[in-house]
């Protein structure tokens, strides 16, 4: 059988952006493949009680900090968003509507999505500057947002998040090896163990 590792994941959250950029080689490095789950973090939180670290002034000053240093442990240029938090339920529709019909789109997808949110800031909350980043990846603004208008699309990214909360997961980034769940961007030692023993 062979290895999977689950990566449950929202554009919004810079520590699911630290692990977009950590997981393929890591994947690559123990012989697993990934299965790419967009979820919607809004929902997660709102079913479970939980909430972004930046709704607490301590926590949101230390995060900040806690995100520069990751970024150099990744050897990744790490941005903050001036516009954060940005509401994602469009993103990640938009995520999930290009996932079901093709694979490669929805990677350059992501690409363009999370380099605008943590590497090169754009504020993807205003319509202008979306369809900028949009047009810039090769995609057409108004055909992507038909898409995120389709039912079975909107059916399918709350199907997501309402199978993570059921699982366990509270917050993003998840991984799950099988039954194991792992959260947060650090755990990829704990995740490379789960593999070893898959």
């Amino acid at each position: 059988m062979s290895k999977t590792i689950e990566f449950l994941f929202d554009v919004g959250s810079p520590f699911s952006w630290l692990a977009y950029h950590r997981l393929p080689g890591f994947a690559q490095e123990h012989g697993a493949s990934i299965i790419w789950t967009p979820v919607l973090v809004a929902g997660i939180f709102q079913a479970t009680g939980n909430r972004s670290p930046v709704e607490v002034p301590a926590k949101a000053m230390y995060t900040l900090l806690d995100l520069q240093r990751w970024g150099k442990a990744f050897q990744v240029n790490f941005q903050m968003n001036p516009a954060f938090p940005i509401h994602t339920l469009q993103l990640m529709r938009g995520a999930v509507a290009l996932q079901m019909q093709d694979e490669a789109a929805f990677q350059r997808y992501l690409a363009a999505i999370f380099h605008a949110m943590f590497e090169q800031p754009r504020n993807l909350g205003e319509p202008a500057e979306l369809a900028s980043v949009l047009t810039a990846a090769g995609f057409d603004p108004m055909q992507l947002l038909a898409m995120t208008a389709d039912q079975a699309v909107k059916d399918k990214l709350k199907e997501n998040t309402t199978h993570a909360v059921a699982r366990g997961a509270f917050g993003v980034p998840t991984f799950f090896v099988g039954e194991q769940m792992f959260w947060g961007q650090d755990r990829f030692d704990f995740v490379a163990q789960a593999l070893a023993q898959a």
